[in-house]
C-alpha cells in the first residue's frame, strides 16, 4: 500500500524562516488526509552554501560536454573557482547535507518528524511532495533528508503551492503507449542513444522529432492522445526554462501553450525533460497542471542522462510505478559518481499533486484513473487461508442450522422475483365462499357443504366429464340415509378423490377419517409440511401408512391422487420407486433428505419435495376460479370443465384451510388451502408434460465449493482492488452477480446458496483488508 505525503512549506524564506509548515499523509484506501502541523527556522546559511554548491558545480564540470544551451548562461561570480579541488566540492557537499539535515532537525521541525515516522513503514512505498510559495527553496537537494536513508522506498518530488486538475478525455487506442520524442540540437552531445533506449520500450508507439522546428512541434502536439512527451538535448532555466529545438531555435514552454494545453486535455501524463537545469521548463509545465514531469536539477553530462533514462524507462516499462523508477534510476548513478559528483542529485520528479502518477500499464490504458496499486504477490498465501478460514466458520455455522431463516427468506425473494406464468389451464378450482355456505339456507348439513348440494355439485360435474374431480372437505362422517344416491356416486365415481388427514402426535393425534363411502384407492391425505416460520415451501408427496395410530391410511397426498389420474389419461406412468421418489415417466426426481439446499435440520419423513409454486402472476391465481353458485346455477361454460381437474375446496372466513406462502407472510397474502392443492397438482402436471423442472439443490459439498468460491473472490478482490471506494464498488457488483446467479439458476429449477457465499464474500474481504493493514504497521 502507497502513501503520499504533501508537505507544504507556506510562506516563508531562508532568512526569515517558514512559521506555517503543513504536512498532510494520505493512504489509498482514505478519502481524507492525517494533518500535522509545525515550522521551521531561518537558515541564511543554507542559501549560501547551495549558492557556493552551484557555482562550484558548474566550474568542476565546465570541460564536459552537457545538455545545456549555452554554459555562458551559468554565472560564475564572486571567486576564481576554476580552480578548484575534488576534495574542496565534496567538502562542501557533505557541508551542504549536514547543513540541511540540521534544518530539519530544528524543534520547530520536530512535531511534524515524529508524527509521520509514526505513522509510516519504511517497507511502505511513500510519495513525499514538497510544495512552496518560493521556488529558490525548492531548488535544494531534498534527496540527502535522512528521512529518506530511513524509509528506502520513499522519493521525492517538487511542486508548486497552487495545483489543480485538469479535465481531460483521452482519445486512444488501449494496448500501446504513445510517446512524443523530442532530440533537439544535438551539439557536443550524443542523442542516438537515447533514442535506441526508446525503441526498446515493450508496448510503446513511438513518434520522432528530429531537431523540429517550432511548426512541426506544435502540429504533433494537437494530434490526440500522447501519453508521454520526451525532450532530450541542451535546455537552460536561466531567466525563462527554454529547450533548443535545433541549431538555430529554441522555444520556451509559453511559445507551446495552446498545444500544450490540448495535449493535456486529450491524456497526456508525463513528461520527461532528459536535459540539463529543467526546473524552470517544469515549473511552466505546472502552470498548465501538467500530472508529472521529470527534469535534470542542474546542468546534466550527457553520460549522467544517458544512463539515468536507460534505468528508469527499464524499471518504469517493466511494471515499477513512476517514484520508484526514479528512485531506483537515480540510485544506480552512484557508481558514476566517481568521474560525475553529484550525479544522484540530479534527476528529480514535479508533480502535481491533484493527479494520480501513472504506472506503465495505467498508459496502456489499463487501469488509468483507478489507480490500483500493484498487488503484493507475498499476500496471497493469506488470500487463501482467509478465505478457506471464512468459509470453514461459515459452512459449520450453516450445518448446525445458525444461516436457515436467512436462507429461506432468500429463497422467498428469489422466488418472487421469477418470472411471472400464465395459469394452469388443466385445473378450475371451485370455491365454497360465505354466500355459498349461507345459499343452502337450512339444508342439514355438518360441514360447509350439505349432502344436498354436494350431490347436486357433483351430478352437475359429471355431465361435462372432467378427467378427475378432488373434494378437498372433511367429510369423516357417512352420507345421511335420505341421499342413498350420493353416497352410491361416491362408492361407484372412478373420477372422485377424496382426503382424510394423518394422525399428528404433536398437534392432532387422532386425524381426520375418510369418507366412509369412498375406497381407499381414491383417498389422499391432506397434510401439508410447513416450516418454523409457518411457511408452506415443500411437498408432502407419500407416506408409509400407519394404521394403527390413525384412521387415514392413505399412502399418498390427496395432489398426487389427482396429478396421477391425469397423467394415466395421458398415457404417462407415474409412480414412486423403492426409494420413495418420485417417477414420472423415465425420469426420477429424488426426495429431500434431511440436510437440503438451505435446509440443515428438518424431518425428512415420507416422500417430500420443494414445492415449486406457479406465480401467475400470485400463488392464488395459479388456475381459474369460480364459486358453487355459478356452477349450480349454470354460469359456468361447459369447456371450463371438461378434460379438467376440478378441485372443491372451502374459502370462507371461517375457515381454518388458510396458510403462508413464500408469495409473503402477511395476513392479506394467507392462501386458501384449496389453492395450495391446486399448486401442488400443477407441480406435478407442469414436470411430467410441460418439461417444467422441479426444484432440486445442490450436494452439500457442490454448495461448500461455492460458498468458498465467493469466499476467494472477496480475498481476491481486497488483495486486488485495495482503495476503499473501488473495493466497495467491486464488492457491490460482486453481490449483484451473485444474486443475479442465483435467480437465473432458480428459474432453472436449482436452489443454490444465497446467503452463505453473499455473507463469506463480504467477512472475506473485510477480514482481509484488516489484515493487510496490520501487515503494514509490522
Amino acid at each position: 500500500m502507497s502513501k503520499l505525503i504533501v508537505l507544504n512549506l507556506g510562506k516563508g524564506n531562508l532568512h526569515q524562516g517558514f512559521p506555517a509548515v503543513i504536512a498532510q499523509l494520505w493512504q489509498t484506501d482514505t478519502p481524507t488526509p492525517m494533518q500535522f502541523t509545525g515550522g521551521l527556522p531561518a537558515a541564511p546559511q543554507l542559501e549560501h552554501l547551495y549558492q557556493r554548491w552551484q557555482q562550484m558545480y558548474t566550474a568542476l564540470y565546465a570541460s564536459l560536454g552537457w545538455r545545456s544551451g549555452n554554459i555562458a548562461d551559468f554565472e560564475i561570480d564572486e571567486e576564481d573557482v576554476t580552480h578548484i579541488s575534488q576534495t574542496e566540492f565534496d567538502n562542501l557537499c557533505q557541508e551542504l547535507q549536514d547543513s540541511l539535515n540540521t534544518w530539519l532537525n530544528s524543534s520547530l521541525f520536530l512535531n511534524i518528524d515524529r508524527k509521520l515516522r509514526t505513522q509510516l513503514s519504511p517497507k511502505e512505498e511513500i510519495r513525499c511532495i514538497i510544495t512552496a510559495e518560493l521556488p529558490q527553496v525548492l531548488k535544494l537537494p531534498w534527496c540527502l533528508w535522512h528521512f529518506f536513508s530511513d524509509y528506502p522506498q520513499a522519493e521525492i518530488a517538487l511542486s508548486p503551492p497552487e495545483y489543480a486538475r485538469v479535465k481531460t478525455n483521452p482519445q486512444k487506442s488501449k494496448g500501446k503507449v504513445r510517446i512524443l520524442a523530442i532530440l533537439g540540437d544535438r551539439q557536443g552531445i550524443d542523442l542516438e542513444k537515447d533514442q535506441n533506449l526508446l525503441r526498446q520500450l515493450p508496448n510503446a508507439e513511438l513518434k520522432f522529432l528530429v531537431e523540429p522546428n517550432r511548426s512541426q512541434l506544435t502540429e504533433q502536439l494537437w494530434e490526440s492522445g500522447w501519453d508521454i512527451l520526451f525532450f532530450a538535448g541542451h535546455s537552460s532555466s536561466q531567466g525563462k526554462g527554454r529547450m533548443l529545438l535545433n541549431s538555430g531555435e529554441s522555444l520556451t514552454i509559453d511559445q507551446l501553450k495552446y498545444g500544450l494545453q490540448k495535449a493535456i486535455a486529450q491524456g497526456l501524463q508525463l513528461a520527461i525533460f532528459n536535459s540539463c537545469d529543467g526546473l524552470g521548463l517544469a515549473e511552466d509545465l505546472a502552470d498548465l497542471h501538467l500530472p508529472q514531469v521529470i527534469v535534470m536539477r542542474e546542468p546534466v553530462p550527457d553520460r549522467v542522462a544517458q544512463e539515468f533514462l536507460k534505468h528508469f524507462l527499464t524499471l518504469f516499462s517493466r511494471g515499477k510505478t513512476l517514484y520508484a523508477a526514479v528512485r531506483e534510476a537515480r540510485e544506480r548513478l552512484q557508481s558514476l559518481e566517481d568521474d560525475f559528483p553529484c550525479a544522484t542529485w540530479l534527476p528529480v520528479i514535479c508533480q502535481n499533486p491533484a493527479e494520480i502518477s501513472p504506472t506503465w500499464q495505467d498508459l496502456c490504458g489499463g487501469r488509468l484513473g483507478l489507480y490500483l496499486p500493484r498487488p503484493n504477490f507475498k499476500q496471497l498465501p493469506a488470500v487463501f487461508l482467509n478465505s478457506f478460514s471464512v468459509t470453514l466458520i461459515i459452512v459449520l455455522i450453516r450445518l448446525f442450522g445458525g444461516l436457515q431463516t436467512l436462507e429461506l427468506e432468500a429463497f422467498d425473494k428469489l422466488m418472487q422475483l421469477r418470472p411471472k406464468e400464465q395459469p394452469d389451464s388443466r385445473l378450475l378450482v371451485i370455491t365454497i365462499t360465505d354466500q355459498d355456505i349461507q345459499a343452502q339456507g337450512h339444508e342439514p348439513r355438518q360441514g360447509s357443504l350439505s349432502d344436498k348440494y354436494l350431490n347436486l355439485l357433483l351430478t352437475k360435474l359429471e355431465q361435462y366429464q372432467p378427467v378427475a374431480i378432488g373434494l378437498d372437505i372433511y367429510r369423516d362422517f357417512p352420507v345421511s340415509n335420505d341421499r342413498p344416491e350420493l353416497a352410491k356416486r361416491m362408492q361407484k365415481s372412478d373420477r372422485l378423490i377424496a382426503i382424510c388427514k394423518r394422525a399428528d402426535p404433536k398437534y392432532d393425534p387422532a386425524g381426520i377419517s375418510p369418507p366412509p363411502e369412498i375406497p381407499e384407492a381414491r383417498l389422499g391425505f391432506s397434510d401439508f409440511v410447513e416450516d418454523n416460520d409457518g411457511v408452506l415451501r415443500r411437498h408432502l408427496l407419500a407416506m408409509t401408512p400407519n394404521p394403527i395410530s390413525s384412521s387415514c391410511t392413505a399412502a399418498s397426498a390427496f395432489s398426487v391422487q389427482l396429478a396421477f389420474v391425469y397423467l394415466k389419461k395421458q398415457g404417462i406412468t407415474a409412480k414412486f420407486t423403492e426409494n420413495w421418489d418420485l417417477q414420472l415417466g423415465n425420469k426420477i426426481f429424488p426426495r429431500l433428505q434431511n440436510r437440503t439446499g438451505g435446509y440443515q435440520s428438518i424431518d425428512g419423513q415420507g416422500s417430500q419435495i420443494l414445492l415449486n409454486y406457479r406465480f401467475s402472476p400470485s400463488v392464488q391465481a395459479i388456475a381459474p376460479q369460480v364459486t358453487l353458485s355459478q356452477v349450480l346455477n349454470g354460469q359456468v361454460n361447459p369447456n371450463a370443465l371438461k378434460n379438467r381437474i376440478i378441485l372443491i375446496g372451502v374459502t370462507s372466513n371461517s375457515s381454518s384451510d388458510y396458510w403462508y406462502t413464500p408469495d409473503g407472510k402477511n395476513p392479506s397474502e394467507i392462501i386458501p388451502g384449496v389453492i395450495i392443492q391446486a399448486q401442488m397438482v400443477s407441480e406435478i402436471l407442469s414436470a411430467a408434460l410441460d418439461q417444467r423442472p422441479l426444484l432440486w439443490a445442490w450436494s452439500q459439498w457442490a454448495d461448500i465449493c461455492w460458498i468458498l468460491g465467493w469466499s476467494l473472490t472477496g480475498g481476491l478482490l481486497a488483495w486486488y482492488v485495495r482503495k476503499t471506494a473501488y473495493l466497495s464498488i467491486a464488492i457491490t457488483a460482486a453481490s449483484v452477480i451473485l444474486f443475479g446467479l442465483c435467480l437465473i439458476v432458480l428459474t432453472q429449477g436449482v436452489w443454490i446458496p444465497l446467503v452463505p457465499p453473499m455473507i463469506s464474500l463480504l467477512l472475506s474481504s473485510t477480514i482481509f483488508i484488516f489484515i493487510s493493514k496490520k501487515f503494514q504497521k509490522l
